[in-house]
């Protein structure tokens, strides 16, 4: 390494917060200029709902000439790897066959049968923004604005409005599916209904989908938020799940968890009005503190309250500080004068984050930082709590409610748990622990693959978005392929087309990007060669 690669180097892993905001957000302000233009010149030359249809049938031509070609490689989407929400890159981008999915478009808007219909790359910030225009929301809207609705669909998306609808792929209606052999299908409960349990959480491994109709409900101005503050375990997780259960009263249930005894849990509701119980908090504001450290006050204050907040800034209240992973990039971040100066420059670029990793860093991170969602039955929540607490002690942790229902299909690898009485528990909660653990001697490469048998033994699930080190038999475990196996062995060229759900989530589909630039540079240098 070069003397001007080291000193690079050393100012990356050293001095990354001060990198961060005299380089990297100044870049990213310029970068994501350059996107949101591009991006639009594209979506208006590519934009035409009206030729939805022919789009399609660009796609099923590019699988045409793969199966003309042999069937050689295996297929995959060709967006870009860097533009997922992982800490990790598809390694199998490089090798396999990149098939051109140009479907951004908001096809249709059923207020009748309050459903959406949309094509996979539209994004989350593109369909609410429409919506809430016209009066309606997403029943479920995860936090950025960037994720779209494809990636949600195959593998994970979750909010605070899960305890009452599910995760997003739930909240899909119906959905068109190109598969290997080339033939669109329509998939929904009543229509090839085994393929349509089994996309959720298929990562890509059964087709490319090419439309999807999503459930909608009615939008108001506002949410009132319920602020509770608690200061027990036990009150902690029985606050908790009753708030979670309560799915007529709560439209949103959210917990942060601050210590093993303390913890903020905040219930929402839509509303109109803003009204003498609670004040008006537009907290997405550029100069107003990160959201988990407004929260956190309400420890200090030791009572509840009641805040207004508008309904955008709700559903992005934790995207400036990608909720609290910001403060290890930009420690001084959440100080006022930084964020009156410089707030409205946040987030940086998930993108550049990634591209600016160091070897070092990467070796920092494998070893010693978290980005995880565990799937827990929420009757195990204590459990789940005082285990990371002891293995981990990293907080916060969120925690969001999530409804798995009665049905083996639903969730395709996903079941409720049936309890030793037979009854079936539909509750679940997801424990989002994201950051540096403060455990002494903590190594995430040991750490990891114990709290994935903690999962496995209470009959938990992991975000497969996220680092694993499952092995493929216990990967079986976790996920039920009984169906998903029969599928593969029936559809028509699927196995040539697309490997299992393993081998794109585990460590031989995804790398670092430090490896991924590796990656890049040496196939560049044997495609000049």
């Amino acid at each position: 390494m070069s003397k001007s690669s080291q000193f690079f180097e050393h100012i990356l892993t050293h001095y990354r917060g001060i990198f961060a905001t005299l380089i990297l957000l100044p870049l990213s302000t310029l970068y994501t200029a350059y996107t949101t233009v591009r991006n639009g010149l594209v979506f208006k030359m590519r934009s035409a709902p009206a030729k939805h249809d022919q789009k399609v049938q660009k796609i099923i031509d590019q699988i045409e000439d793969w199966k003309q070609g042999g069937c050689t490689q295996r297929l995959c989407t060709a967006r870009s790897g860097w533009k997922t929400m992982s800490e990790l890159v598809p390694k199998y981008k490089l090798t396999h066959r990149n098939i051109d999915i140009g479907l951004y478009d908001i096809l249709e808007i059923s207020e009748q049968n309050s459903t959406v219909r949309v094509e996979p790359l539209a994004t989350m910030g593109q369909i609410s923004r429409n919506l809430i225009s016209k009066g309606w929301t997403l029943a479920v809207v995860p936090e950025l604005d960037s994720l779209t609705v494809g990636g949600l669909i195959m593998g994970f998306g979750i909010e605070s409005s899960s305890h009452k609808y599910g995760l997003f792929q739930s909240i899909c209606v119906s959905l068109d599916l190109v598969t290997a052999e080339g033939k669109c299908v329509r998939c929904s409960p009543t229509e090839n209904a085994d393929l349509f349990y089994q996309v959720p959480w298929s990562h890509g491994t059964l087709g490319f989908i090419v439309a999807a109709e999503l459930k909608i409900v009615p939008a108001k101005k506002y949410i009132k938020v319920h602020y509770e503050p608690v200061f027990s375990l036990d009150q902690m997780t029985t606050v908790f799940e009753a708030a979670s259960r309560n799915t007529e009263e709560n439209d949103f249930v959210e917990g942060l968890v601050y210590s093993r005894d303390k913890a903020v849990i905040m219930t929402g509701v839509f509303t109109d009005t803003i009204e003498s119980d609670g004040v008006y908090n537009p907290i997405g504001r550029w100069y107003k503190p990160w959201f988990y450290k407004h929260v956190e006050t309400y420890l200090q204050k030791d009572s509840g309250a009641i805040e207004y907040i508008p309904l955008r800034d709700y559903y992005h209240r934790h995207t400036r500080s990608y909720f609290w992973t910001m403060e290890e990039i930009i420690p001084f971040g959440n100080n006022p004068l930084f964020r009156t100066l410089l707030g409205w420059a946040l987030p940086p670029s998930i993108e550049l984050l990634k591209y600016t990793e160091t070897e070092t860093t990467r070796r920092l991170r494998e070893k010693f930082h978290v980005v995880q969602d565990m799937l827990m039955p929420i009757g195990y929540l204590k459990q789940s709590i005082q285990y990371f607490d002891d293995y981990f002690n990293l907080y916060p942790l969120w925690l969001s409610p999530m409804a798995v229902l009665d049905n083996a299909q639903q969730q395709g690898f996903v079941h409720p748990l049936r309890k030793n009485d037979g009854t079936v528990d539909e509750m679940y909660v997801d424990i989002g622990a994201y950051g540096t653990p403060v455990k002494k001697d903590f190594d995430n490469n040991r750490a990891l693959p114990l709290l994935e048998q903690f999962v496995l033994d209470h009959h938990g699930y992991q975000a497969l978005y996220a680092k694993t080190m499952l092995s493929r038999d216990d990967f079986r475990r976790m996920f039920d392929h009984t169906d998903y196996d029969r599928l593969r062995d029936q559809l028509p060229l699927c196995k040539q087309a697309f490997e299992e759900v393993y081998e794109k989530v585990s460590s031989k589909g995804r790398v670092s990007p430090v490896e991924m630039r590796k990656l890049i540079g040496q196939r560049s240098t044997l495609t000049n060669a």
